[in-house]
């Protein structure tokens, strides 16, 4: 990518401009803990600006007819689709992920997503009819206003195009604070947003951390919405703070999701939920991290899951192949070997993987894959998000045993089935406490929303119930249905 060293701009009013009041941060390229670019952290002034201009852009937007909107998203996808490789480099530079990876699957989400929303609003009805049993009253969907979008490092554009193409679409204007971790392929976006036309004011960005431009923004009394996924604690945080000003608060964090395999599981399951473990690197709030294992095939699972982590290359982001590759930092790293090390200190039995960096590597935020079996679920594994990839193997004797050690956990995101026995796994997918279910390897529906329950918490990304989520609903009685 040319002029990657040198990030130090903010995207406000429709231009790059010089911060008016920041202080420098280096980003490190995950797999050769080298600098690879510097960008700015933003100050007040320059949040303030960001958002002045959003409000600024507000009235206009919303008025904007939706099909004018739509024609924007539109524009945006296909700049968006020529520049993934672009976006690709970005994110295999800021958080380590494999370069096949990130342009198939990383730069890919944020174009699912799109095409996803753009099917949904086309459908969408902006205002429509409470119900026959009432022919003049009407639910009708505007948009909030200005809303500060705060997105992690682990799928930049996943995220990213989860929170700004609805929020484009329900008429608001938004202020993006993409993680100070892995900024690089949200300042390609920028440009993607430019080039695509978006008006002047509509979309803003401004680099900062969670401290400085997050917490600006979460207090801000022109900001009526903060849209924000990481960590628990975070949204937390956010969330008293936004207390004050009563904004309108969505939170998408951590998860610590079970997968059950039931003794009639497919031949695959348990390759397939330790690969999707090990997955980014197990850095998804929804991994599989709990494999709970019904208990006449509990020891050849063990053995399957070891294997499928040895055999799980570990490699640099940066060449071709199946293989995942380094955690994004080096504060992520030293949480995980802490992780992993309290595992073995509470007795879990270590079967594959362990502490220190994978054999042949010296330098690079790499870790190895790692399986805990005979895992107890108070143990400090079973309990923390780990987001690294280390799963725990933990048995179950009934249904009901299964049930209750998948809930209790703070955490409610996604679950995972494997059974062949269909009413079994729709009796199951009720009774757990997440927000998502998925069985047998069959992903969510394109559209479907994304969110959990609990300290997960309660946002629904994606699909219809992502622009709903973008907009508030207002209550209209005595509508003329012939004018």
């Amino acid at each position: 990518m040319s002029q990657i060293l040198d990030q130090r701009k903010f995207y406000i009013d429709g231009a790059w401009v010089a911060p008016a009041q920041a202080r420098d941060l280096e980003v490190i390229d995950p797999s050769t803990e080298e600098a690879v670019a510097v960008i700015s952290l933003g100050g007040q002034a320059d949040t303030d600006a960001a958002v002045a201009a959003a409000k600024r852009a507000f009235p206009a937007w919303a008025a904007t007819p939706p099909a004018e909107r739509l024609a924007v998203v539109e524009r945006i996808l296909e700049v968006y689709e020529r520049r993934m490789p672009d976006i690709a480099r970005a994110i295999s530079l800021e958080m380590g992920a494999p370069q096949d990876m990130s342009l198939a699957d990383q730069a890919e989400a944020g174009a699912w997503h799109t095409r996803n929303f753009i099917t949904a609003f086309k459908e969408f009805q902006f205002v429509r009819p409470l119900g026959d049993h009432a022919p003049t009253s009407m639910v009708a969907w505007e948009p909030v206003g200005v809303v500060g979008l705060i997105t992690p490092w682990n799928w930049p554009m996943n995220q990213v195009t989860l929170k700004v193409m609805p929020a484009l679409l329900a008429g608001d204007t938004c202020v993006l604070k993409p993680s100070e971790i892995a900024p690089l392929s949200s300042m390609v976006f920028a440009e993607v947003l430019h080039e695509a036309g978006v008006p002047a004011g509509v979309f803003n960005l401004v680099n900062g951390d969670g401290a400085g431009v997050g917490s600006q923004l979460s207090v801000h009394p022109d900001v009526e919405m903060i849209s924000f996924t990481g960590s628990t604690r975070a949204g937390i945080a956010i969330s008293k703070a936004a207390a004050d000003s009563l904004k309108k608060v969505v939170l998408e964090l951590g998860g610590k999701g079970a997968n059950i395999v039931f003794a009639d599981a497919d031949d695959k399951a348990v390759v397939r939920g330790a690969r999707h473990c090990f997955y980014n690197t197990g850095q998804s709030c929804n991994a599989p991290t709990r494999m709970l294992v019904e208990r006449s095939v509990y020891d050849r699972a063990v053995e399957v899951a070891a294997r499928v982590a040895e055999e799980t290359a570990v490699a640099t982001a940066h060449q071709p192949g199946r293989h995942i590759g380094p955690v994004v930092s080096r504060a992520q790293w030293d949480k995980i070997q802490g992780l992993i090390q309290a595992g073995i200190d509470e007795g879990a039995r270590l079967v594959a993987g362990g502490t220190g960096l994978p054999e042949g590597v010296n330098r690079g935020y790499f870790v190895r894959p790692t399986v805990f079996a005979d895992v107890s679920n108070d143990m400090t594994v079973a309990q923390q998000e780990i987001f690294g990839p280390v799963l725990s193997i933990i048995p179950f004797d009934t249904e009901e045993e299964a049930v209750a050690i998948a809930n209790d956990t703070p955490y409610g995101l996604t679950n995972y089935v494997q059974s062949q026995d269909g009413a079994r796994r729709n009796r199951v997918a009720r009774q757990l406490r997440s927000g998502m279910v998925e069985m047998n390897g069959e992903s969510r529906g394109a559209g479907s929303a994304f969110g959990g329950v609990k300290k997960s918490g309660r946002a629904r990304e994606g699909g219809v119930m992502g622009l709903e989520e973008f907009m508030d609903s207002k209550a209209i009685s005595g509508w003329d249905r012939d004018a």
